[in-house]
């Protein structure tokens, strides 16, 4: 198993649509580098803890690789936009891809590289080391599965296709 961390805006959205990818065995979603220790919620919405709402994705490398990950990732999200995604606007809801190795950071460039052509703004999304993840607070977790009716700005169907 392998697992990467993503950010595509509000991470209840990215957790739900990930949830439906075959070979995704395992998702958690939370806060990832920023400079507060096991932030919460409130502080992360506040902007001032540099922490982005993120989605660690564990995956089965045999049936879904990294490059499957981030097709799916750049399905959802609008990698021109600067600090927001949907109707949400902040820091936190940046568009990121959080590696753990070079040769992860190398595919992932690549990928971006390949795929920069087919947008007509440069791309923004954040390729940076996983330096920090923090789960977010229970009530988070699945919380679209929890909250059928939740806000979320990402068509979760894009999963199935």
């Amino acid at each position: 198993m392998k697992d990467i961390v993503v950010a595509g805006g509000c991470f209840w959205g990215v957790e739900a649509y990930y949830k439906l990818i075959k070979g995704v065995v395992d998702t958690r979603v939370g806060y990832a580098n920023g400079h507060k220790e096991n932030p919460t919620y409130r502080e992360v919405c506040t902007g001032t803890t540099g922490h982005a709402e993120v989605c660690r994705i564990t995956y089965n490398e045999e049936i879904i690789d990294l490059r499957g990950i981030l097709k799916y990732l750049f399905r959802i999200i609008d990698p021109t936009l600067l600090n927001r995604q949907g109707n949400d606007r902040g820091t936190q809801y940046r568009t990121g891809i959080y590696y753990k190795t070079e040769e992860e950071a190398r595919e992932i460039e690549e990928y971006i590289e390949e795929i920069s052509s087919s947008y007509s703004a440069p791309i923004v999304t954040e390729v940076l080391p996983l330096i920090s993840f923090y789960d977010a607070e229970e009530y988070h977790q699945d919380y679209l599965t929890k909250n059928p009716g939740g806000y979320c700005h990402i068509d979760i169907n894009e999963a199935l296709k």
